[in-house]
């Protein structure tokens, strides 16, 4: 829960059996004032969100524990494990020993996977791509990314991102949800049923998947519910002139006969809640509610020909493309000013075990330009300071090549042991490198640049955990994350499971 005793958080105190006593409608009958109390509540509401037309029936930032730094959260999920060494993470030791033996004590006990255990030869790759220092933090940007040169003053780099999953499926799984295996909110999700809704008219949690064809799958559970409340799981929005399947009228339907026959729909389902008491059914007439305003909303922030032709360029002539990365970015920063609390982008592509420099060309040839744009998007419409951006994937790659090595071709495996993501906005320090690597860019290093083994149950300073992340975005949204909790099953649940730390060196 959120907020411990405060009424708006309350209810996720209860149990089934007490939604089956005190329901919403029971409550309007019972309640001393009557509906008077109920607008009032919702005013009032309103009023802690901004003023953004939050639902009442969300428990909303009024059980916040923490200051809010942050309102909302843009998280940029690069699927499939970008590599850090040809981005982020500058390797000069890997040039100068390319092709030698990865060394036995560099590797220690760490796991390989099937993929390249059995080679007879593991040799160091070192970077094809040429690295430089830019800005005033000085921070090493490779040649593939130069419009990240723009914003890496404004970014935070952390090259000490450690995960404990070292295939696709679990690690992606991870990040989202915190945990490895299936049926766990996510964290969209988390933020619903913590915060509530800051726009009547959209949902609160909003994915946009890029439509290329990436070679690892996506699933609906990655943005899903879990054992939350229905509502609470993400809205997935396509490219084209349908975004959210079935939500259009269909031909001969007009606004105002939908209109009627929701209310009647929305009738019988009161009637059968009145019957069951089962709170789904609660969810399943919001949900429709929200789908008739949708019909007039979502159009509205998909229409991207509004925006201007400056805006157009700042976002490359991708961007004029429905269902590129660079579109979803600009629709991201749309959507951001409109109140959704959590847009989830995805975009595949990024696991590269062979043919990396022609695949790390591609990949950002797609992204560079529109992962910057939107920083500097948000920070000259004055959004950057209380949104929240994540950008990175759900491991990095080894050091090592996977296949073979030749002068302009290699790959590199997975490799949960360290990468790199950054950071920006919503109170995180700008300008900041977090963490360092050993010179081979094998594992977390400390300030004299020796080896550590950091453990996820307790906090090694120079580190980030997967849980350690999710808990400095919830702390930054306001919200401790051990007390946002759901009880499912006999225990409560939490995103950061039974760990986790707020890493506050990187706050501002």
């Amino acid at each position: 829960m959120v907020g411990g005793a405060h009424p708006t958080a309350m209810k996720h105190q209860l149990s089934i059996n007490d939604l089956q006593s005190i329901t919403r409608r029971n409550f309007f009958g019972r309640s001393a004032t009557g509906i008077g109390s109920i607008a009032l509540g919702s005013l009032l509401t309103n009023a802690l969100n901004g003023g953004a037309g939050a639902s009442a029936d969300e428990p909303s930032a009024s059980g916040l524990q923490l200051p809010q730094r942050a309102k909302r959260v843009i998280y940029l999920f690069q699927s499939g494990g970008p590599a850090q060494q040809d981005l982020f993470d500058y390797k000069p030791l890997l040039n100068e020993k390319n092709g030698q033996q990865l060394p036995a004590h560099v590797r220690g006990m760490q796991r390989l996977t099937s993929m390249s255990a059995q080679q007879a030869s593991i040799p160091l790759a070192g970077s094809i791509f040429k690295f430089a220092r830019h800005g005033q933090s000085g921070a090493w940007l490779s040649e593939v990314l130069p419009h990240h040169r723009k914003i890496v003053d404004d970014i935070c780099i952390v090259r000490s991102m450690f995960t404990e999953a070292i295939n696709h499926d679990p690690a992606i799984t991870f990040f989202q949800t915190g945990a490895q295996l299936a049926g766990r909110p996510s964290m969209g999700a988390w933020l619903s049923y913590g915060l509530g809704s800051m726009n009547a008219d959209l949902p609160s949690f909003i994915v946009l998947v890029s439509a290329n064809q990436g070679d690892q799958p996506l699933y609906a559970r990655l943005w899903g519910s879990g054992f939350l409340d229905s509502k609470y799981q993400g809205v997935q929005l396509r490219p084209g002139k349908d975004p959210v399947l079935y939500l259009s009228n269909p031909d001969g339907i007009c606004r105002s006969g939908r209109g009627a026959m929701l209310e009647k729909l929305n009738a019988l389902n009161r009637h059968q809640f009145d019957a069951e008491l089962d709170p789904e059914i609660e969810s399943r007439i919001a949900q429709y509610e929200m789908a008739f305003r949708m019909q007039t909303s979502v159009p509205d922030v998909t229409d991207l020909s509004k925006e201007s032709q400056a805006t157009f360029d700042l976002y490359g002539p991708d961007c004029r493309t429905p269902g590129t990365f660079a579109a979803n970015c600009l629709l991201a920063r749309r959507l951001a000013e409109r109140g959704v609390r959590f847009i989830q982008l995805y975009h595949q592509g990024w696991d590269h075990h062979g043919g990396l420099p022609a695949g790390m060309r591609n990949q950002c040839g797609e992204t560079d330009q529109a992962s910057a744009a939107l920083i500097l998007d948000l920070k000259q419409r004055g959004l950057l300071d209380d949104t929240l951006v994540v950008w990175g994937g759900e491991f990095g790659r080894t050091s090592y090549s996977q296949g073979k090595l030749t002068a302009t071709d290699y790959g590199r495996d997975h490799h949960p042991r360290c990468f790199t993501l950054w950071l920006a906005g919503g109170g995180i320090k700008p300008g900041m490198t977090y963490g360092r690597t050993d010179d081979y860019g094998y594992n977390i290093a400390d300030e004299h640049g020796n080896p550590i083994s950091p453990a996820s149950d307790k906090f090694t300073p120079g580190t980030m955990h997967v849980h350690d992340l999710q808990a400095t975005i919830l702390h930054q949204l306001g919200i401790d994350h051990t007390q946002l909790t759901f009880k499912y099953q006999g225990r409560r649940f939490r995103l950061t499971d039974v760990s986790g730390n707020v890493v506050k060196e990187i706050l501002a």
